[in-house]
């Protein structure tokens, strides 16, 4: 099972990522994927399209539960002058632990990896709906038209609808492509309907309430592809 994700957006100042990246890379994920239940990580770098910049970094366990037993609360009570020292690093941080409620794989599904990690692109949402009204609407939209659409897109490797047990904002949609370049090529234009009023895309889209740091897309820095 891999149904939970601790999701931390961030940036780092620029004298301080070449440390920051050593540390965080070959210390602090070998750690966290010590503990029961963590699967997989992947870390990427942000500012490849969409409004986010900087950094997210995604922990996948079996289920939201995995990040609760400590929970970040906890676990920031615990932690050595090392870790306190390169997690002060982080600017304007912003995290969620979010719950997958389905998942589709795309055509290049075999792509993911190394085994559970995710892809070595991703476009990763963050976002309220203004009302019920709007939530069915849009999951309507999810399951009937975005998510059989995407199982056939060329360079996608799946995407993930999640609900937030942690966070401030209550959707994540998490999309997973093999490159930037099979992103813009197949799924940009995609995006073109969101401002088409007359489509599903463009009554459902414009509505949402995104996260200052969302929509964003990243590359993968840690597993390096």
């Amino acid at each position: 099972m891999n149904k939970g994700i601790w999701a931390i957006w961030y940036g780092i100042a620029d004298n301080d990522k070449t440390a920051y990246l050593d540390w965080f890379h070959n210390i602090h994920i070998p750690e966290k994927l010590s503990r029961s239940g963590y699967r997989w990580a992947a870390h990427y770098e942000l500012g490849h399209g969409g409004r986010g910049a900087g950094y997210v970094a995604l922990f996948g366990g079996d289920s939201s539960h995995t990040f609760l037993n400590p929970s970040p609360v906890q676990l920031a009570t615990r932690q050595s002058a090392e870790t306190k020292q390169f997690i002060g690093m982080r600017r304007n941080t912003a995290a969620a632990i979010l719950a997958e409620e389905i998942r589709i794989d795309g055509p290049d599904a075999a792509k993911r990896g190394p085994g559970l990690t995710a892809a070595p692109v991703i476009q990763i949402g963050h976002f309220n709906a203004p009302s019920p009204q709007v939530e069915d609407d849009l999951g309507g939209w999810y399951a009937q038209e975005r998510f059989p659409l995407l199982q056939k897109l060329p360079g996608m490797i799946g995407a993930r609808k999640l609900l937030a047990s942690v966070g401030a904002h209550k959707h994540a949609i998490l999309y997973e492509f093999t490159s930037l370049e099979a992103r813009e090529k197949h799924y940009a234009p995609l995006e073109a309907e969101s401002r088409d009023p007359s489509t599903w895309m463009g009554r459902v889209v414009p509505q949402l309430l995104h996260a200052t740091y969302s929509p964003a897309v990243g590359q993968r820095l840690w597993p390096a592809i």
